[in-house]
């Protein structure tokens, strides 16, 4: 959400700057994102003045151009060659001095420096309007009406506007704080300041010639309905300044009608809508709600399916607005219009909710109805509007104003004790200060005695309805800041072996595989059900179905983290982007007989090339064994080194393995099934590694355990092995350690080969193996006692041929 410091200066005085107001948002509750410059025109015309032209004569040595002498209110004229057809002496012009940047409608900025043009010297530009961003007129340089003095600043005369902008990012809780209006209210007690409403006294009703009703048939979806009727306006472009209000927080000018009811909208936080009043059959407003099937065409020229809980605001023959989300483009405000009912109402947070979720429209005033609006805005936010739309676009006021509020809201009655407030916030606060702060945020004191007080909390607060909630606005007010920690804080008590975090412990986990090159992605949790369909060691029935629908793709919940991984890899090939390492952190979900799982899951893609091409190294194509390095690393990471692997059993994988701690699965990894790779459109082989997290942590151990380096050198000794086809380096790894628990540290593969001088279906693998005895230096003839031991074990175990 965007607030705009100079707006907020209409509601309450402010000196501070930005980054004052900024920290006292902050520490509010309001969280400021960042600040941004704004600018009506970019870079504020800066270094551009008011200048006058005193003399005009041709240019030396160039017929196009001209040799002009222009005051610019220095001490001496400037000389400045100009090629403006229509410069002439006695005229008023835009100068840009010397070091100005300028930033024109179309192309790059420039600057303005002193040069030399065909031999003359040039100190400045006469501008034309495109030249500066004020247009897109080339013909010739802008000639001024002005009694201005010359040298007065460019940004002056066309009432160029800059501005701070605050970026908020607004919790869901704090609705109240979605206007400008809404953030001055917390300023108001930060700063200890007055807060201003716009004047409305002089709002007058001229006649009543042009009378609507209403008629609110579901007052339970609609507990308030206001509006009036303006006759006589003309619709058109808005003043400069409502455009720059508008702009400044990312708003798109529409004309003066449409930028008024926005206006209302970002500076009171109350959404109201303009009718055109003549679209408005039998001068009646009815609000109920839709005939469920019924179509209906919104601004965006969109036609809609009306469900029957969809709330309508309708005139006597048909639907004109989904209430409180969206116009219809057969009644809104056109350049035609010359008389409007404006709506401003207060509709239940749910029903909104309801609707604009169904139909995916999200809009400013949806934003704002479906997390709860101010029931006590609708009248006071309708007369400002009403006398800002006749100021901008004439008209009079020709109807009495609609209020049909049968159940005016009440406010929150919350019972608060004191020593609540003292524990929670860790600090005692004077009961004068307690209530200062409350009265200050509109609460009313309604009783007060030593233990306890109860306040009338406004509607328009939503989110204080219990005692908690109160003591939060105390605190949040008096300052997290100026709460102290006490004396005797110690950490001494803490348990010596804390809890494992698991969001902590993923954290640290995701910047190591990021050190490693590889990108994190977030993706979708819905899924085609096609996937599904393609292998058998995910069931169809377990699917998690979504009731409604967006997309035939993204019918059920995703059951692996695989199928929205391999979306996004075909995504970034499409893109050029062919080499990737990616992880990911999600739930993935399934439906076991009548209830619902969703497990946490981590996953590693590895596609394309090994490496960028570069002259000092060669690439190639990735292997599965890049991935398993990099599951490898998680393991280490994760201290976790008691675990068997196998191959894998699941078909989302041509072939891999399976890491397995007893009869738990910790992993899966291997190359992807190419039907499930077609599917998603990727050419190329990906290798794929999706972890149990919740399991992983489970396995976690946080003990890290010390020993002395040993003192005594390590040996290396290689084999190289002639295997079947199918026997894996985990075999022969597991059999080695088995057959040489003491000595035996490391075993690794070095290279494998397959070749016809071994035969069908063999292949040779050359593995090293590292030996230590901590204790001694290791002898020729307990190295070859191990290594004979070792060789037996492979040729009695797995049939090996040992190549001499």
């Amino acid at each position: 959400m965007k607030i705009s410091l100079d707006w907020l200066k209409e509601f309450i005085n402010i000196n501070e700057s930005a980054e004052e107001i900024s920290h006292q948002l902050t520490m509010s509750g309001l969280e400021v994102e960042g600040i941004e410059e704004f600018e009506s025109i970019k870079g504020g015309l800066q270094g551009l003045v008011i200048g006058e032209v005193l003399e005009c004569g041709k240019h030396p040595d160039a017929d196009k151009l001209s040799l002009t002498k222009v005051d610019t209110g220095a001490e001496e004229p400037v000389q400045i060659v100009c090629g403006a057809p229509n410069v002439a002496a006695g005229q008023k012009v835009v100068v840009a001095t010397v070091g100005a940047m300028l930033y024109p409608g179309e192309g790059e900025p420039f600057k303005i420096k002193k040069g030399k043009i065909r031999g003359e010297v040039s100190l400045g530009m006469i501008c034309a309007e495109d030249e500066i961003g004020l247009g897109a007129s080339h013909d010739g340089i802008m000639v001024l009406d002005t009694d201005l003095p010359n040298g007065t600043p460019a940004a002056e005369y066309f009432q160029i506007k800059s501005d701070q902008v605050f970026e908020i990012g607004l919790t869901p809780n704090r609705i109240d704080g979605a206007s400008h209006y809404g953030v001055a209210r917390d300023l108001k007690v930060l700063l200890d300041r007055d807060i201003k409403f716009p004047e409305t006294d002089d709002l007058k009703v001229a006649n009543l010639s042009r009378t609507i009703t209403v008629e609110v048939q579901d007052a339970e979806a609609c507990p308030r309905y206001t509006g009036l009727t303006i006759s006589g306006l003309k619709v058109a472009e808005s003043p400069t300044w409502l455009k720059n209000r508008l702009e400044a927080i990312g708003l798109a000018p529409i004309n003066n009608v449409v930028d008024a009811t926005n206006y209302i909208l970002h500076g009171l936080g109350q959404p109201l809508h303009a009718f055109d009043a003549d679209k408005v059959t039998g001068d009646k407003i009815i609000v109920k709600r839709a005939n469920a099937g019924q179509k209906f065409v919104t601004l965006d020229e969109a036609e809609r399916t009306l469900t029957a809980q969809d709330l309508m605001i309708c005139n006597t023959e048909e639907p004109m607005c989904i209430a409180g989300v969206f116009g219809g483009i057969a009644s809104g405000v056109s350049d035609q219009t010359t008389s409007i009912f404006l709506e401003s109402a207060y509709f239940a947070a749910d029903v909104i909710r309801s609707t604009s979720q169904h139909h995916s429209i999200k809009t400013d005033s949806s934003f704002r109805f479906e997390r709860g609006t101010d029931p006590n805005m609708p009248v006071r936010a309708l007369k400002v509007a009403a006398k800002l739309i006749t100021e901008l676009a004439g008209g009079e006021v020709t109807s009495e104003i609609v209020d049909i509020y049968p159940n005016p809201a009440q406010p929150f009655e919350v019972s608060v004790k004191y020593k609540h407030v003292d524990r929670l916030i860790g600090k005692h606060i004077e009961p004068a200060k307690v209530r200062e702060i409350l009265e200050g945020l509109e609460m009313e004191f309604l009783s007060d005695s030593e233990e306890s007080f109860t306040v009338a909390v406004p509607p328009y607060r939503v989110d204080v309805t219990r005692e908690a909630d109160v003591i939060e606005e105390i605190l949040r007010i008096y300052g997290f800041n100026n709460v102290e920690l006490a004396e005797d804080l110690s950490a001494d008590y803490l348990a010596h072996f804390p809890k494992k975090d698991s969001d902590l412990l993923l954290s640290k986990l995701k910047s190591m595989l990021a050190a490693t090159g590889a990108n994190e992605i977030m993706t979708n949790s819905l899924t085609s059900s096609e996937y599904v369909k393609l292998v058998n060691s995910i069931r169809d029935e377990e699917n998690v179905q979504i009731l409604n629908v967006l997309s035939a793709d993204l019918d059920v919940m995703r059951q692996s983290l695989l199928f929205t991984g391999l979306e996004s890899i075909a995504h970034n090939i499409n893109r050029q982007q062919r080499n990737l390492k990616m992880f990911e952190y999600g739930k993935v979900y399934r439906k076991v007989e009548d209830k619902y799982e969703e497990d946490n899951r981590l996953s590693i893609f590895v596609t394309g090339d090994q490496n960028d091409e570069s002259w000092r190294r060669k690439t190639g194509k990735s292997q599965f064994h890049d991935l398993v390095s990099l599951v490898d690393r998680v393991f280490q990471f994760l201290n976790i080194n008691k675990f068997e692997q196998d191959s894998v059993e699941s078909d989302l994988f041509a072939y891999g393995l399976s890491y397995k701690s007893g009869d738990k699965v910790l992993a899966n990894v291997g190359m992807v099934n190419p039907k499930l790779q077609k599917k998603a459109g990727v050419k190329q082989t990906v290798f794929f590694a999706e972890f149990d997290w919740d399991l992983l942590v489970k396995r976690y151990k946080q003990d890290v355990t010390f020993k002395e380096i040993p003192k005594f050198p390590e040996v290396r000794r290689d084999l190289s092995l002639v295997l079947d086809e199918n026997v894996t380096f985990a075999s022969v790894k597991g059999l080695a350690l088995k057959a040489e628990r003491k000595l035996l540290k490391h075993v690794n593969v070095f290279d494998v080969y397959k070749g016809e001088n071994l035969g069908e279906g063999k292949k040779s693998y050359s593995v090293s193996f590292t030996l230590l005895d901590e204790q001694k230096t290791l002898t020729d003839k307990v190295i070859d006692k191990t290594m004979q031991r070792l060789i037996t074990a492979f040729e009695n175990d797995l049939g090996a041929i040992i190549r001499k």
